[in-house]
């Protein structure tokens, strides 16, 4: 008898896949009566059924990528046996388990591993459900390091393509393009995203065939990066995505969404990148003239004229009224001095002094005064 150890590694070489839940179960095609008793073990997205622990070559295999849907067929009972029904792409299989505690544990298995996500309802223990979080990790890892090859060209096409293509009608609109188009060939492309893969990992160029597209990926694994190239077949009501499974989608842009997303958001379109500035340069200042001088501007002093002297004490020179519209210019003269000004009085005193004294002496009848 072959020890477990040795059993685990001659199955892991010969199926070249992570084991991540094993465990006894029973098996049946739906129409089918009895159900067959299997050691099963679920190796990435393929349920592997032996005929008991110590065989080393599966006797079946279930490829868990072409499940449709997985339905409990016999009602939750506490110690009763648990049918799942899984309906695949040819066939319908049902799985027994012992009981519903064993069977709500295959059963989000087998959903994680083919939705890669956890179910939304899980009736498991907490260390169950981290064990469940740890096996989605590596599948995830598992499916970026395992891109599929370029699948052979369907025969409906290949018979289209080599007949005359119809004539192009003239008010047929032109798909959009999206930015990461470019007019180059596959070698071309790989040369791009090789040399720039800053600018993203995903270019859209022609296809050798007219009025077709393709599309070269560039993917970072463990061992390196890598290069991918994909058809996609323009028709009238959208475009084909030429997989294992045909992918039909209503846009190129849409084709680009549709890899981002299955790529896990880790690729995204290349598009050329547009150099920006990262210095600022001042100019020189400019030598303006400037309009305000440093220097007080000088405003002339308005001058008076000195008021005029009158021989008679009673005369008085008329002020005369000022006219109206007339604009007055001022003298020319040197700033007026005070000391002329105290000249001047003192001079209409004089003359004023003399007046009285020669008014005294023309009247005889009364007394001289004496000089003061």
């Amino acid at each position: 008898m072959s020890h477990p150890r040795v059993v685990h590694r001659r199955r892991e070489t010969i199926t070249a896949l992570p084991l991540y839940y094993s465990g006894h179960l029973l098996k049946k095609l739906r129409k089918e009566k009895d159900f067959n008793k299997y050691h099963a073990e679920l190796r990435g997205a393929t349920l592997f059924l032996y005929q008991d622990e110590t065989q080393y070559t599966y006797t079946e295999k279930l490829d868990l990528k072409a499940l449709k849907s997985m339905v409990l067929d016999s009602p939750y009972q506490k110690k009763a046996p648990t049918v799942f029904t899984l309906t695949l792409n040819t066939e319908e299989v049902q799985l027994k388990m012992d009981n519903p505690d064993t069977g709500e544990v295959w059963r989000c298995y087998i959903l994680t591993v083919m939705k890669r996500e956890l179910p939304s309802k899980l009736q498991l223990l907490p260390g169950q459900v981290l064990q469940l979080q740890d096996v989605l990790a590596q599948e995830k890892r598992r499916i970026l390091k395992t891109c599929p090859p370029l699948p052979l060209r369907p025969p409906f096409l290949d018979s289209a393509s080599s007949s005359q293509p119809p004539p192009k009608d003239e008010n047929e609109s032109t798909p959009e393009v999206p930015a990461c188009f470019f007019n180059v060939t596959r070698q071309e492309a790989e040369r791009m995203l090789e040399a720039n893969p800053g600018y993203g990992g995903m270019i859209l160029r022609p296809s050798t065939l007219a009025n077709n597209y393709a599309l070269t990926l560039r993917q970072m694994l463990p061992s390196g990066p890598a290069m991918r190239n994909y058809r996609v077949t323009a028709t009238k009501s959208g475009f084909i995505i030429e997989l294992d499974t045909a992918v039909i989608v209503p846009s190129l842009n849409d084709v680009l969404k549709y890899f981002t997303e299955k790529m896990e958001y880790r690729l995204h379109p290349y598009t050329l990148s547009h150099p920006y500035d990262t210095s600022i340069n001042v100019s020189p200042a400019t030598n303006y003239i400037s309009i305000l001088s440093s220097t007080p501007k000088k405003v002339p002093k308005v001058q008076v004229a000195p008021m005029p002297s009158s021989n008679d004490k009673d005369e008085m020179p008329a002020q005369k009224e000022p006219v109206h519209g007339v604009y007055v210019v001022p003298d020319d003269s040197d700033h007026y001095d005070h000391t002329v000004e105290m000249a001047q009085l003192d001079g209409e005193h004089q003359t004023v002094i003399k007046l009285q004294r020669a008014s005294i002496s023309k009247q005889p009848d009364k007394k001289e005064v004496p000089n003061p």
